[in-house]
């Protein structure tokens, strides 16, 4: 029997498919889309597409959907998330635009990001990023991505070893002048409720005399991506490090605050401060393996969170970059290769 090449009323359509992904040396996957009229529409017709894409390359920059406010924009991210997450634990604040989407973390913009994983220091993070460019900035500004195999195995083996034995140590101290505040990062002030978080989640917490919190998590530095199994450099070691800052501003913080009260700073996982000159091996590692596209108004960036590291230049002008955490993922779901997700009782004093 001859086969119809028309489908019947009860098979699906097939996936939309894409245009050509150009592949370039030193810059991300690009997707350049026809002339879009809906974009929301657009994305959920190519969404497995485009998900596929990110599984295969780690990220992919799609440019031509002209995103230009929040609302449409919101509605594209929704269309391509398995599910939005909120956003705790946050090292900086966000303006939140609706559920689930928000502003890029406000930094100095003469500061770089460097080089990390979002929220690879909790429990729970996003499996997929997506970033929009509402509008680009006059200069500078990019979102850089690095592949955290790649990134893996370029370190010394040594100390890879020592990570992956004794984890990695973020400490925190929240007050209301410099980073999240304790409302921003956990969704409220209340003591008992933010104590049963950091008991829930594996946190180490002790309130100070004048009423400000500690913290100490201890995290695996290398994990295996839940669904290719590929070991990845997977964490914030040198972004949340103290030697990372400008040489000015953590100067600055350490007169006002105490070596021992930054608002963020990393260690190995036993405790020992990390030296400079291995921050500096770790953000060498990142740069050797950045690529980068300056951002265009409109442009939407698509990041395996697990797989691909990113980062954000510093930049001249107004930026504006919505932020959306998708696709949930727990510790438990993969393979934290130090085995220290739940290692911790949180205490109070």
């Amino acid at each position: 029997m001859a086969l119809s090449s028309t489908p019947s009323a009860s098979t699906p359509a097939p996936p939309a498919a894409l245009p050509g992904i150009e592949l370039l040396p030193g810059r991300p996957p690009v997707l350049r889309t026809p002339p879009v009229t809906d974009a929301a529409e657009w994305a959920g017709a190519h969404r497995d597409a485009l998900r596929a894409a990110v599984a295969e390359h780690g990220s992919l920059l799609v440019r031509g959907l002209g995103l230009r406010e929040p609302a449409t924009t919101g509605a594209v991210l929704r269309r391509l998330a398995d599910g939005l997450m909120s956003d705790q634990e946050a090292f900086a604040p966000r303006r939140r635009y609706a559920d689930g989407v928000y502003s890029s973390s406000k930094w100095p913009p003469n500061q770089p990001m460097c080089m990390h994983h979002e929220l690879s220091y909790a429990q729970e993070f996003p499996g997929l990023l997506m970033f929009a460019c509402l509008e680009a900035p006059a200069d500078g500004g990019a979102t850089g991505v690095a592949d955290s195999a790649a990134v893996l195995d370029a370190l010394p083996a040594e100390l890879v070893q020592r990570f992956e034995k004794e984890g990695w140590l973020l400490t925190r101290t929240f007050n209301d002048e410099i980073g999240a505040t304790l409302a921003e990062a956990f969704g409220t002030s209340d003591r008992a409720s933010v104590e049963r978080y950091c008991r829930t989640h594996a946190i180490e917490f002790a309130w100070e005399l004048d009423g400000s919190l500690r913290t100490r998590q201890r995290r695996g530095a290398v994990l295996r991506h839940p669904v290719t199994g590929r070991r990845c450099w997977f964490n914030q070691i040198a972004f949340l490090n103290e030697w990372t800052m400008d040489p000015e501003v953590h100067e600055y913080l350490v007169d006002v605050y105490g070596a021992d009260g930054l608002p963020f700073n990393t260690r190995y996982g036993n405790g020992d401060p990390i030296g400079e000159d291995v921050v500096q091996i770790l953000n060498e590692v990142y740069t050797a393996h950045t690529v980068r596209e300056a951002w265009r108004d409109g442009d939407l960036l698509l990041v395996d969170n697990i797989r691909t590291a990113h980062s954000r230049e510093p930049f001249e002008g107004p930026r504006e970059v919505l932020a959306a955490l998708a696709d949930p993922v727990r510790r438990s779901d993969s393979a934290d290769t130090t085995g220290f997700a739940g290692s911790f009782e949180g205490t109070a004093s």
